[in-house]
């Protein structure tokens, strides 16, 4: 690909244009809406040498002085940094300043690395559904003790449609006659077992969040929710906001189960969201769930960075 001489618009910051020679990008850059002057720009001004160091302690300690450390210095993990060790094959040779107009800037060389937010790296969705699953066993037995004699009162008020149905079929009869009706309490029947198994959710998750990040299933598989900003308690409103997106629906499932499709949905969000899998109660509550360290030397940041 030959280009001709002249100003272009830089590819690497399209806010500014560049001298393109027709090999490489000379010249400082100007703004892109100013208007270029004719032909190239001046030449600038070669940088003074360095007086040299008057002892050879000096000029070590000089030289360490301006060499920047070597934890510093570019690795091939960044495009930029990818750049710096050469253009890709068949660009030209004196575009080491960037790629020529017209060429897209190089993205990253494979995939990036994978965000480690405040040093830990994040939890698989193994380990989120195995903990989610400990959770509403937990629930669910709470439910039992509480909501038990509802639920038992319920099937009571079904028990007509449900036997007629099961005659119907022993008896492969064809009728179509409409199944008796359900008990007349069998709707607020339905309004309380729900209403009761959201309060019981809430009041299982939402504190124990808001004080520590885990329940007891996320303690049992080590796995925390911490806010993307800071390795800091969640408090009781952002607890809560997080809790609501997946708890409420619970209220919906009478709605021919509109509320479990939208909570199936939410679990399985996870999967799709890069690169933080957050899922959609995470990202109401600007939420991120991390696996914690079995000890303290498998942490490899300190508290408080985000990688």
């Amino acid at each position: 690909m030959s280009v001709a001489p002249g100003w272009y618009v830089d590819p690497a910051d399209p806010q500014t244009r560049r001298y393109w020679d027709g090999e490489g990008w000379i010249g400082a850059p100007i703004p892109v809406d100013a208007t270029p002057p004719e032909g190239p720009p001046p030449p600038e001004p070669e940088p003074a040498p360095e007086a040299a160091p008057t002892s050879p302690a000096a000029g070590s300690a000089t030289s360490s002085a301006a060499a920047p450390p070597a934890t510093d210095l570019p690795t091939g993990g960044t495009p930029q940094a990818a750049w710096q060790q050469g253009p890709p094959a068949g660009w030209p040779a004196g575009a080491a300043q960037g790629p020529p107009p017209g060429w897209p800037y190089p993205t990253w060389p494979g995939r990036p690395p994978e965000p480690r937010p405040h040093g830990l790296p994040l939890a698989s969705f193994g380990a989120r559904l195995s903990a989610r699953l400990i959770d509403l066993v937990v629930v669910f037995a709470l439910n039992a003790l509480v909501n038990g004699w509802f639920v038992w009162r319920y099937v009571q008020e079904l028990t007509p449609p449900l036997n007629e149905f099961w005659r119907r079929v022993q008896a492969q009869d064809r009728t179509t006659d409409p199944l008796p009706a359900a008990g007349d309490q069998a709707g607020a029947l339905i309004v309380v077992i729900l209403l009761i198994a959201t309060s019981l959710w809430l009041a299982y998750e939402v504190p124990s969040m808001a004080a520590s990040g885990q329940t007891f299933g996320k303690r049992v598989l080590r796995v925390k929710a911490v806010p993307v900003e800071a390795d800091a308690p969640l408090g009781f409103g952002r607890a809560l906001r997080r809790w609501n997106t997946l708890g409420l629906p619970t209220l919906l499932w009478y709605c021919c189960g509109l509320g479990l499709l939208l909570q199936l949905i939410d679990a399985l969000s996870p999967l799709f969201d890069h690169p933080l899998r957050q899922a959609l109660h995470d990202k109401r509550a600007q939420t991120v769930v991390v696996q914690l360290p079995r000890t303290p030397d498998d942490r490899a940041n300190p508290p408080g960075e985000t990688s």
